[in-house]
């Protein structure tokens, strides 16, 4: 996390709010020699997130059904020029969100894959209303029952959370206006656009504390 607490001023709700609206992120544990990463969707279900690892990744194959974990769930971010500022003696930097969470990763028991799996599905599939939700009867028993064994499920249980929104919170009004307008049309990072929008979403809450 960044250590300026200009940018660490978003609450808990808000962060887990901005994690329910991702779904995907990565998930860190513990290795030798160096940390294991895996990049998986997940389901929030309370103070836990849902998953499932494919049996040969190696965090799947640890011999721990418990074990002290991270994840890490990125947002837009992109390079903002000192130019979009209008202000003298400013340089480079990056702006960003995201958002980290410690807790514990737990193996789940295999009966309740089947349960994970529609939990992630509906999840993202009813994001695309007006489509007809996709279910996981549309598959055969035999496709199923060969996919599932592949797959292990896991719930990680969240015990913190802290989250960095890098928005140009230390510039005057007018600077953070430039920049917004700026990054929005660059297409250095990713989803600038969405990057901008929370550019100008945040000034004008802090206008109103």
């Amino acid at each position: 996390m960044h250590p300026n607490q200009v940018y660490r001023q978003s609450g808990q709700k808000e962060a887990l709010e901005f994690v329910r609206d991702v779904g995907f992120g990565m998930l860190t544990v513990n290795g030798d020699p160096a940390p294991i990463i895996s990049h998986v969707p997940f389901v929030p279900d309370g103070d836990r997130l849902l998953l499932h690892l494919i049996r040969s990744n190696p965090m799947a194959r640890l011999d721990k059904d418990t074990l002290p974990a991270k994840f890490v769930v990125s947002g837009p971010h992109g390079y903002i020029s000192p130019d979009w500022y209008d202000l003298e003696d400013q340089v480079p930097t990056w702006n960003y969100i995201a958002v980290h969470m410690e807790g514990k990763l737990e193996r789940m028991h295999e009966d309740d894959l089947k349960d994970v799996l529609e939990k992630l599905s509906d999840s993202f599939e009813r994001r695309l209303a007006p489509k007809p939700v996709w279910k996981t009867h549309k598959v055969s028993d035999d496709a199923m029952a060969s996919m599932m064994r592949m797959l292990v499920p896991f719930t990680f249980l969240i015990e913190g959370v802290e989250s960095t929104y890098k928005l140009s919170q230390n510039k005057p009004s007018k600077a953070i206006l430039g920049a917004a307008d700026g990054v929005s049309n660059s297409l250095i990072g990713s989803e600038t656009g969405a990057l901008a929008k929370h550019m100008r979403k945040n000034l004008k809450r802090n206008a109103k504390l």
